[in-house]
């Protein structure tokens, strides 16, 4: 029975030494399993919820509108254009001094400045000719043969002819456009156009 219990010791002492932990099987067996755990960094936007008040629709109504007139244009202050007995203007643009004018032994109505075509001189007029044109109390419009200014203002200075505004004095009516003037007898209908290209009597 030794011999037997001696061959079972020392099964058990090899069997013993194979499980040491010094050996390589003992370096292949404990694998060391690293895990990362990454950790996962979601942005969350925040948006602030909006504060912007709703806007009360207008109750107020619009201003009404300015009435418009119907009724005719004031009467033009004729004074600013009197000297004396007598009515002085010039036209819109300034070529033309014009006046309704009282003279001694009559009324007529007259401008003077540069104006197209000019008929001939008359052969009994010896100073200006073609520098103004005119109507009088009879007979129809004609051109004026003076040794000066007939229709210039005293003073110099004649007040601008809107258009629109007609100047009506001592029995004549006078109107403008921004290219011309007319001047007509009240009574007889006679009277004149004139503009720096073209003229015209009647």
């Amino acid at each position: 029975m030794w011999p037997v219990a001696v061959v079972a010791g020392a099964a058990l002492f090899v069997a013993g030494c194979g499980g040491s932990a010094d050996g390589p099987e003992a370096d292949s067996g404990a694998t060391s399993t690293t895990t990362s755990a990454t950790a996962s960094t979601t942005s969350s936007t925040t948006v602030a919820p909006s504060t912007t008040e709703e806007t009360t629709p207008s109750t107020t109504e619009p201003a009404p509108e300015p009435e418009t007139s119907t009724e005719e244009p004031a009467p033009l202050a004729q004074v600013e254009y009197q000297r004396n007995e007598s009515y002085y203007f010039s036209s819109p643009d300034g070529t033309f001094e014009c006046g309704i004018v009282r003279l001694p032994t009559r009324t007529e109505a007259g401008c003077e400045g540069p104006t197209d075509p000019i008929p001939p001189r008359p052969e009994d007029c010896m100073v200006n000719w073609g520098l103004g044109i005119r109507v009088q109390d009879s007979g129809e419009g004609e051109f004026v043969c003076s040794g000066g200014p007939v229709y210039l203002s005293p003073d110099g200075a004649s007040p601008a002819l809107p258009p629109g505004s007609p100047l009506s004095q001592l029995g004549y009516t006078c109107a403008t456009t921004a290219a011309d003037v007319t001047c007509t007898n009240d009574a007889t209908g006679h009277g004149f156009r004139v503009a720096a290209g073209s003229n015209e009597t009647f």
